[in-house]
């Protein structure tokens, strides 16, 4: 079968082509005949400084979906041939994919594979930010950082459903803007200025939730832009800087929070919590709720190419990944 893995850490050129044997599923897996794979922000931080990886070479993907190729001993409730999505610790880039059942989720709906594909890891991951951890409430007023980008775009049309009193993004460009007023958002900020719109907007009281995937020094003026009682949640540190740290002089004040959320440990450390989330999302799709875009789709062996354009930040919505002729 073909993969694309990287032996170094680097640019989009270190993705290879590779031939390798096709992996068969162990006590409680599943493999899967790979449709469509998802593009993921963590996977261009994997190829370019090692995030989550143990050892080179590395294979990249954390998303799939396709049709069992084969099951392991006791798996229960999934059967060869059975379309189904996947959330997986790494090794999607591939045209066979192993998956642990616990984070196999057979196809919602009267989904095709190539809208699935783009489910398992924006709809719950939003879904959980802003319910589970961000406890949402009908009325209040909600921040999104990363607005255009797949959470982002879910994350819009989710608190519009839920009766958020206003959606505000914030984004890095005018595009990126007009994308994402499309998808929930009243008003979208550029990062430079996004505390001082804030205030503007708000009329000086702050929002009730931020959501913060790049961490650092937008994780600390976020808290700035919280409203009393306000909660922010931290979802990744996108732009690579040094966690900072937050106590009790910057909480106590105003009673404020902060909370942090992470896809991938939820599915190690609680995986039926996961599932209960991701059959939550899933269904704010097959019911219309959401739509998520997907903008952008490059053959497996030009994984690469889909590394530049979500690295040169001109990504929306959502890209994959076609394995399937």
């Amino acid at each position: 079968m073909r993969a694309i893995e990287f032996q170094e850490y680097g640019g989009p050129e270190v993705l290879k082509v590779v031939q390798a044997e096709p992996p068969t599923p162990g006590p409680g897996q599943v493999t899967i005949d790979a449709a469509y794979v998802g593009v993921n922000f963590a996977d261009l931080k994997a190829r370019a400084e090692g995030y989550r990886v143990d050892s080179l070479p590395f294979r990249p993907g954390l998303e799939v979906s396709g049709r069992i190729r084969g099951v392991g001993h006791g798996v229960e409730g999934l059967r060869p041939g059975q379309e189904v999505v996947a959330l997986v610790n790494s090794g999607a880039y591939a045209e066979v994919v192993v998956a642990d059942t616990t984070t196999v989720f057979p196809l919602p709906g009267d989904l095709d594979l190539r809208t699935a594909a783009a489910l398992p890891t924006v709809l719950p991951t939003a879904h959980a930010l802003l319910h589970e951890v961000g406890r949402l409430r009908a009325g209040e007023t909600v921040l999104v950082h990363g607005a255009a980008g797949g959470v982002g775009t879910a994350a819009g049309q989710l608190a519009r459903a839920a009766g958020a009193g206003a959606v505000y993004g914030v984004v890095s460009s005018a595009a990126k803007a007009e994308y994402a007023r499309k998808h929930g958002y009243d008003e979208v900020f550029t990062a430079g200025t996004f505390p001082d719109d804030v205030r503007r907007a708000t009329g000086g009281r702050g929002v009730d939730l931020v959501l913060d995937p790049v961490g650092g020094e937008t994780l600390r003026r976020g808290l700035g832009a919280l409203a009393v009682f306000g909660r922010l949640v931290s979802f990744g540190n996108a732009g690579g800087e040094e966690p900072w740290h937050v106590g009790q002089p910057e909480l106590y004040a105003q009673g404020r929070s902060v909370a942090g959320f992470s896809i991938l440990a939820l599915a190690q450390s609680a995986p039926e919590a996961l599932r209960t989330v991701a059959g939550r999302a899933f269904r704010s799709v097959t019911d219309g709720i959401v739509a998520l875009p997907i903008t952008g789709e490059f053959p497996l062996t030009d994984a690469a190419e889909a590394h530049r354009l979500m690295g040169g930040r001109a990504s929306t919505g959502k890209l994959l990944l076609r394995v399937a002729d």
